[in-house]
């Protein structure tokens, strides 16, 4: 089986869909593995690095020739794979529902696109799960974004000069980033709280130092949600914690928001006049800004500044740390293909019916065949 992998071509891109670790390992399976060159330098790989590993290097059209898989990081154009093979799968963060159209190429250019994002919250998936292992570092460098946009020190200083106070983070949303945001901010010394809809974060806020901060009048999600994520909740529950939050919000120095909802927009957490009540200085960071933001006023791969307050808007955060995140998406993928690597044919075989293959699988035999997506 002939693994391609791809370099990059959207604007701001840096990571790379393997590794040199990956490669290594996908050969010992008895895979071909072949690296369009230069895919790793924005990742600080040298493609001597993957030619050590086993790989082959070439140009787009060579490794593309005769490949039976394509791995990426953000979805391929169908134009842009050449005259690949009928049935060859593509394997990458495919944006389903924002790029449907391009869903619909891939049906018709014949290949089996597999959507990571889809991938189940199940135990077996987990290592498989790149929107969990992207989005740890995502909320990590969130709070560094936020650290150098702030103009003042983190943790409480006391110096013969007198005392610095220490900074306020707040953190709207308790998923893989939120938590991250609170270990990190907690570790640079800040005082942290946290809220989010789901009850069952109460005591993974609390775990990691941080205040909760939760509506109590009116009931939330109790457990954890759809596959973990927060889902729309009622105009009663947004009014009480619109409330709850315009109180907090005033008294804090940072605020950083991670919240999404598959499938549709980010839902709005800061108004304008919420951000006019902050003290001048003070840092938002929008991680959800890329699917319409949750803070009113954030501008998409900009920073901007309302009433005093820098809203900062980055594109991509997971590309920001380029090394990292790609070391872990690759082994996301590696561990996904290997699940189903069956030994004596020396290829990957997907079974119709097992649970994942279903959650991943977009299109097959020219058609599109996800029910996430046929049934809108």
């Amino acid at each position: 089986m002939k693994i391609a992998v791809l370099k990059e071509t959207v604007e701001g891109e840096r990571r790379v869909a393997a590794t040199p670790e990956t490669v290594k390992k996908f050969i010992a399976l008895g895979a071909e593995m072949a690296v369009e060159r230069g895919a790793g330098a924005s990742a600080s790989i040298a493609d001597a690095d993957f030619e050590a590993a086993g790989a082959t290097l070439g140009s787009r059209a060579d490794v593309l020739q005769g490949a039976d898989a394509v791995l990426a990081v953000q979805g391929p154009s169908p134009g842009d794979l050449g005259d690949i093979k009928p049935g060859a799968l593509v394997v990458a963060a495919l944006n389903p529902f924002g790029e449907r159209e391009r869903v619909d190429a891939y049906a018709a250019v014949g290949v089996e696109a597999l959507a990571m994002e889809f991938m189940p919250r199940i135990t077996r998936a987990q290592s498989m799960d790149i929107l969990s292992s992207q989005a740890n570092l995502a909320g990590y460098k969130a709070v560094l974004d936020a650290a150098s946009e702030y103009g003042r020190a983190f943790p409480m200083m006391m110096t013969a000069a007198g005392t610095i106070s220490a900074a306020r983070v707040f953190i709207m949303g308790v998923g893989v980033a939120g938590l991250q945001a609170i270990a990190t901010a907690k570790r640079l010394g800040a005082v942290v709280s946290a809220t989010d809809v789901r009850a069952a974060t109460r005591e993974q806020i609390e775990s990691l130092g941080g205040k909760a901060i939760f509506v109590e009048e009116v009931k939330g999600i109790e457990g954890e949600g759809a596959g973990g994520y927060a889902t729309e909740m009622s105009d009663e529950y947004k009014m009480a914690q619109a409330e709850l939050v315009s109180s907090h919000i005033a008294k804090q120095d940072i605020v950083i928001t991670t919240a999404l909802i598959p499938g549709r927009p980010a839902p709005r957490l800061i108004s304008d006049a919420q951000v006019a009540t902050m003290k001048p200085g003070s840092v938002i960071v929008d991680l959800a800004v890329e699917q319409g933001g949750n803070v009113e006023g954030a501008v998409a791969g900009e920073i901007v500044e309302r009433h005093g307050v820098k809203i900062v808007g980055h594109r991509n955060v997971p590309s920001r740390l380029a090394a990292d995140t790609s070391a872990l998406y690759a082994r996301n993928l590696y561990n996904f293909l290997s699940a189903f690597w069956d030994q004596e044919a020396k290829r990957v075989v997907l079974p119709d019916d097992d649970e994942i293959v279903k959650g991943v699988r977009l299109t097959k035999g020219g058609k599109v065949v996800n029910e996430r997506l046929s049934t809108g």
